[in-house]
């Protein structure tokens, strides 16, 4: 059930009319934009690890039959004043400007270290126990400057923060490998994938599997009212007068709000564009992280931008977002350095929403709530979640 008239709640794709509707109220869009259903805007953009968590479910879900998937054409990576492709390999990294010639070779050493890294074969680990060992005291013994410990730490193992570098270096290490596999799968120039009509597609093509399998999809169901027995448990959801009974319930946090705490808020820029985001090699789908330290922040800001190559807009237009954690209220003024980066914009929209985690006990009261999307522009964490939930719900990992 969904109290929405399109699938996918949060992560839906809207069209040009809907966009207008959700962020202008009554105003229409302007004609030079084309046609509102060549528009396929994400509320929530993330791109898809080519050989990460969600990939593996989607394939093992066998829902890939429904979706057809091409790879982003660019990774890239914010460096005083400056964007950057994001080396991922040895090779990449003595061909980077981010990096004068005696660093390359010290991160080239540090890449060929993790690219042959198996956990189970201590001959590879040179000593190291990568469970112990700190992400600072494993980057220190390859001698790295800040500059490369940033980029590597935020645009490769894709670290929201710089807490990472307190924690066991084993982590970072496998999140680098994961960047490196995603990055060889399909030999695009970056380690994403993403979803022709842009992600609104995922959701839907989970209501098609669920209907092969006998799944009944509501939308449009105003006032979904989860109903509870004495004992605190759930007995079903209320929706216009009837009930449907159930033994569990599984949702958004916005359906039970008295089961959830906020634990931060996103700050994003929509924009649509005529052009791809400058110094990204004319990229028509590309991610550019703009890691915290460079910015003088908490944590990251993302950069996104896909466009017609992926059927989300018409020819000749792009749609870029900038995201970040809200660290003040004022999304307009954070969002800046961003914005700054993406050239003349056309339209711009801005939106901020709260995130929250569930704070109940499923055990007791049989509600199987998720945590609210990140700012990241990948799904990784949003999978382990699932996964998580899917185990508590099912009993089975």
């Amino acid at each position: 059930m969904d109290r929405n008239d399109y699938y996918g709640g949060e992560s839906t794709s809207l069209n040009l009319i809907q966009l207008w509707k959700r962020f202008r109220g009554s105003d229409k869009p302007p004609a030079h934009l084309g046609s509102s259903r060549d528009y396929n805007v994400d509320m929530i953009p993330k791109f898809i690890m080519a050989n990460g968590a969600l990939v593996r479910v989607l394939i093992h879900t066998d829902v890939t039959k429904y979706l057809y998937f091409k790879a982003v054409d660019g990774s890239y990576v914010y460096n005083k004043g400056r964007v950057h492709k994001v080396p991922a390999t040895d090779i990449e990294a003595l061909k980077s400007p981010l990096m004068g010639i005696f660093e390359k070779r010290r991160a080239r050493k540090f890449f060929i270290y993790v690219q042959d890294y198996d956990e189970n074969d201590p001959k590879t680990h040179e000593g190291m126990d990568l469970t112990r060992v700190t992400t600072r005291d494993l980057i220190a013994k390859y001698g790295l400057d800040d500059n490369t410990v940033d980029f590597i730490g935020h645009a490769l193992a894709l670290h929201r923060d710089d807490c990472y570098l307190h924690e066991p270096a084993l982590d970072t290490v496998k999140r680098m490998k994961l960047y490196a596999e995603s990055l060889a799968r399909f030999q695009g120039g970056s380690p994403y994938i993403y979803p022709l009509y842009g992600l609104g597609e995922l959701p839907q093509a989970f209501a098609r599997l669920s209907a092969v399998y006998g799944g009944t999809y509501m939308l449009n169901k105003p006032e979904c009212k989860v109903e509870f027995n004495e004992e605190g448990k759930v007995l079903g959801v209320t929706s216009e007068g009837e009930t449907a009974q159930c033994k569990k319930v599984v949702c958004d946090p916005s359906y039970l709000p008295n089961k959830v705490r906020k634990v931060g808020r996103v700050a994003r820029a929509i924009c649509i564009m005529s052009h791809p985001i400058p110094n990204t090699n004319d990229s028509h789908s590309v991610q550019v992280i703009l890691p915290q330290k460079q910015l003088g922040r908490k944590s990251d800001m993302y950069l996104f931008c896909s466009s017609y190559s992926h059927n989300v807009a018409p020819k000749g237009k792009f749609i870029a977002f900038v995201s970040t954690e809200a660290e003040t209220d004022q999304p307009e003024i954070e969002l800046k350095p961003g914005i700054e980066l993406l050239g003349q914009v056309e339209e711009i929209f801005f939106d901020v929403y709260d995130r929250y985690e569930p704070v109940n006990e499923p055990s007791l009261d049989n509600c199987f709530i998720s945590t609210s999307y990140d700012a990241t522009t990948h799904f990784e964490s949003t999978v382990v979640d699932v996964l998580n939930m899917y185990t508590m719900i099912t009993g089975k990992v």
